[in-house]
């Protein structure tokens, strides 16, 4: 070992500062469009290489933040990394060029750099300096070199070889032979600028004088300081073996595909020797500088001289392989000769594309516009040429698109607006295709999973809802429920129900109902009724939870079904006085005589308002029937003798609800000779308030009559007008008075005629009256008598009018010209003289 060999890691430290002191800090260097370092190996953790923040144009407060990172290859060592705080690019690990560049040559480290919002890729390419850390070695500390006496000056031998893992001026720069007075040394120069030596015999040999030579050889490189290494020769001097074997060319060279199997015959060397016997038989080996890799690789048959494959050849790791082979006869004082065997490889496209996914930037938003970076992906063929061109694509059916940002270097992109509700995650199968024959390919599989966004509103399963809720409910009781769907997930798709504000016949519409936020389970607060409310509609609102939340609104329709809960409510007859109502019939009431009609409400709808009419009790069933639909009470045959004065029946009214309700009412019917003209039981009833108004149809038979009773009056009273105006006119001056009436009043002619007349009708409870003024003669005059009920429809028919006796004696009852028409507001008793046949009265008790 030569004196170089022994320094200390200390020494390479120093020599390592020394350089950078020299060259200076590092300066990028522009290569293709990306960034250039140089450092020297063998530098400490932590050595500055670079400030990537500042060359690179980064913000450096955001490094962090954005992920700012070396992209590698898993399973590759990390000889450099980046400081996130102030971008500085440093020595992560001791970087030892000979183990990193095997082949030699310029030696680069190819960086990625990755940073993130917004996606950006950087290559830098740092190269590795040598330095001058390798003394140089020889295969043996010592060598024995046989030199027959008989050989001629001048005759060269070759020497062992000192390897140097150093490159340029630190490789191998040199020999020194230690003085002697036989042998020189010649430094000779390969095709790859390698070195040798050559021992030039200078003076003949005697071996009886000097039967060895010790001699020492030193191999210098060119580094600074400069390193060597020490090989001592030992020089035996044997007697004549004259004849050196002869290669048939120094240099042979010969090509053979990478993927050639073990045994493969690589080439045949043949030697030749002039010699007899052991002189002249030949021994191949290696040169004893052969490198380890070329020995796993190489196997030489001692005899044959072929060389055959032993190992497995990679294009990818070294295209060209040196080999030295010496061949050596069996003679004494043999001589080796050396001949270089020049292997060069063939690529086979034997690797297929690798696929790395550098950056995954999932999951991705479905509203993210179409140019979105997914993933930066990377792809490596290690084969050359076209074996080692790649192309890469995704499937067509993908909104997906690689786009090339660098060589071998893809984005993936999206190319359409996504949308997770349809698809919720893509398998994005990516295909990396090299140009070789037979093609290779490599498929790569990205889970590609689309986060939701609230881009989706709650949707009711129904247009609206129609609920049927019988009346009496629970207060509590559920009524409904509504459900809505919101194809969005997660927090996007939790809905709340809620019910949204208004009233309900003055009524805040939450104190009608109130709903379940999560289930929309819908509740009545209080217990409904039909009778008050048929129907009512409200709002229901879905709103999910996203943001910006989103809602729909459906609306629900709330009937009230009606409940058998109101029992049938007698009308007519009412009773005036005590429980029972009273009615007169006359004895000559004949068969289907209409006593009376009973009439009752029932608040309910439907079949529990339909009524139905039964006797219940009679003093005589064969005397009275009554219609079970109409209520009508009429006598079945006449009168006997026999026959009770007083009836009493007993009339129930039922409804057809389920279960059924009824009502009574009591009637004492008395049988008269003569009928009186008093007011009836049956006549005298009117609508309660809540029947009127729980009754349509009585509203409008009321009305119906009140109208057609107006109308009537209004004729009547016109009619009259008229008729009373022409009998003016014919007797002015004239008048007639009628009994408890003021008709026709006695007055002056008066040249206006009819101006000094007016006619005034006013209501009185009792009988009204209405005379027409006017001058003549006594003549023929009409009133008009209404009594108390004109308003159900009852009237009288006109009777003439002529003038009492006593109207001459009481003056001071007459009309004066131009008095108005006077309504008489006294009660009066019923005239018994114009009662009509007792044959009609029960038609005209049918009408109140």
């Amino acid at each position: 070992m030569g004196p170089g060999v022994g320094s200390g890691r200390g020494q390479l430290f120093l020599l390592s500062l020394l350089f950078l002191l020299l060259a200076g800090p590092p300066a990028p260097r522009p290569a293709g469009g990306q960034l250039r370092y140089a450092v020297p190996e063998e530098l400490e953790h932590g050595a500055f290489v670079a400030n990537l923040g500042e060359d690179l144009g980064l913000d450096v407060s955001t490094l962090s933040a954005r992920r700012f990172r070396i992209v590698s290859r898993a399973g590759a060592r990390q000889h450099l990394e980046v400081n996130l705080e102030n971008g500085i690019l440093f020595v992560n690990e001791r970087i030892d060029r000979e183990q990193v560049c095997e082949a030699g040559g310029t030696c680069l480290l190819h960086l990625q750099l990755l940073v993130e919002s917004p996606l950006e890729l950087y290559r830098v390419e740092v190269e590795v300096l040598d330095i001058n850390d390798h003394a140089p070695t020889f295969p043996w500390q010592e060598y024995v070199l046989e030199v027959a006496e008989s050989a001629t000056l001048g005759a060269r031998f070759p020497l062992e070889s000192a390897q140097d893992p150093d490159m340029g001026t630190n490789a191998v720069h040199t020999y020194r032979l230690s003085p002697n007075g036989f042998f020189s040394l010649e430094v000779q120069t390969r095709s790859d600028a390698s070195k040798f030596a050559e021992l030039v015999l200078e003076r003949a040999l005697d071996r009886e004088q000097q039967r060895t030579h010790s001699l020492l050889l030193t191999a210098l490189d060119g580094g600074v300081p400069e390193r060597s290494g020490t090989a001592h020769i030992l020089i035996t001097v044997l007697d004549a073996n004259d004849n050196v074997p002869a290669f048939d060319q120094p240099s042979y060279g010969v090509s053979l595909p990478e993927d050639a199997p073990a045994g493969t015959l690589v080439i045949q060397l043949n030697a030749t020797d002039l010699d007899e016997g052991p002189n002249g038989e030949i021994e191949y080996s290696f040169s004893g500088h052969a490198p380890p890799r070329v020995r796993e690789l190489f196997h030489v048959e001692p005899r044959s001289g072929q060389v055959l494959l032993k190992g497995r050849l990679d294009y990818e790791r070294a295209s060209l392989h040196e080999l030295y082979v010496q061949a050596k006869d069996h003679g004494p004082s043999a001589v080796a000769v050396h001949c270089r065997v020049l292997v060069h490889l063939l690529d086979v496209n034997d690797n297929a594309p690798e696929v790395t996914l550098t950056s995954v930037s999932t999951p991705v938003l479905e509203d993210a516009p179409p140019g979105t970076v997914i993933a930066v992906i990377s792809v490596l063929d290690r084969d050359s040429g076209d074996n080692g061109r790649v192309s890469c694509e995704v499937s067509p059916d993908m909104p997906f698109e690689l786009r090339s940002s660098f060589h071998n270097y893809y984005t993936l992109v999206t190319t359409q607006a996504l949308d997770r509700e349809v698809v919720p995650e893509y398998n994005v199968s990516i295909t990396a295709r090299d140009m070789g024959s037979p093609a290779l390919l490599t498929h790569s599989t990205l889970t590609v999973p689309v986060s939701d966004v609230n881009d989706n509103a709650p949707r009711f399963l129904q247009p609206s809802y129609s609920v049927y809720v019988m009346e009496n409910n629970a207060p509590g009781a559920s009524i409904c429920s509504v459900s809505a769907l919101d194809p969005d997930c997660q927090q996007n798709a939790y809905l709340s129900y809620s019910i949204a504000d208004g009233h309900i016949h003055g009524m805040p519409v939450g104190t009608y109902v109130s709903i379940n936020s999560d289930s929309g389970h819908m509740y009545a607060l209080r217990s409904l009724d039909y009778e008050q409310i048929h129907s009512f509609q409200i709002q229901v609102q879905a709103q999910d939870a996203g943001f910006p939340p989103l809602s729909a609104n459906v609306t629900v329709h709330i009937f009230v079904l009606d409940q058998n809960d109101n029992a049938p409510v007698i009308v007519s007859p009412m009773p005036r006085n005590g429980s029972m109502a009273t009615e007169l019939v006359p004895r000559s009431a004949g068969p289907g005589y209409l006593v009376g009609t009973v009439s009752a409400v029932d608040a309910d709808a439907g079949l529990n308002s339909r009524l139905s009419y039964q006797l219940l009790q009679a003093t005589d069933f064969t005397l009275f029937s009554l219609a079970p639909d109409t209520g009508e009470l009429r006598t079945l045959r006449s009168f006997l003798e026999q026959d009770a004065t007083r009836q009493r029946l007993v009339v129930q009214v039922r409804d057809s609800g389920q279960p059924a309700l009824s009502a009574t009412v009591s009637l004492l019917l008395s049988v008269v000779e003569t009928m009186p003209q008093t007011l009836s039981d049956f006549s005298e009833f009117s609508l309660p308030p809540e029947a009127s108004s729980s009754s349509p149809l009585t509203l409008y038979l009321l009305v119906s009559l009140g109208s057609i009773s107006f109308t009537f009056l209004l004729a009547i009273l016109i009619l009259t007008a008229i008729r009373c105006r022409g009998e003016w006119r014919s007797r002015q001056g004239s008048g007639c008075t009628l009994p408890r009436c003021h008709c026709c009043p006695r007055s002056r002619p008066s040249p206006d005629g009819l101006k000094t007349s007016n006619l005034t009708a006013q209501p009185s409870t009792g009988t009204t009256c209405l005379n027409m003024p006017g001058g003549g003669p006594p003549g023929y005059c009409y009133k008009v008598c209404l009594g108390p009920e004109s308003a159900q429809g009852d009237f009288m028919f006109l009777k003439p009018c002529s003038p009492p006796q006593n109207n001459k004696k009481d003056p001071g009852k007459r009309s004066h010209p131009g008095q108005h028409l006077q309504v008489s507001k006294q009660n009066k008793q019923p005239n018994m003289d114009w009662l009509p046949p007792s044959t009609q009265r029960p038609a005209l008790k049918r009408y109140q």
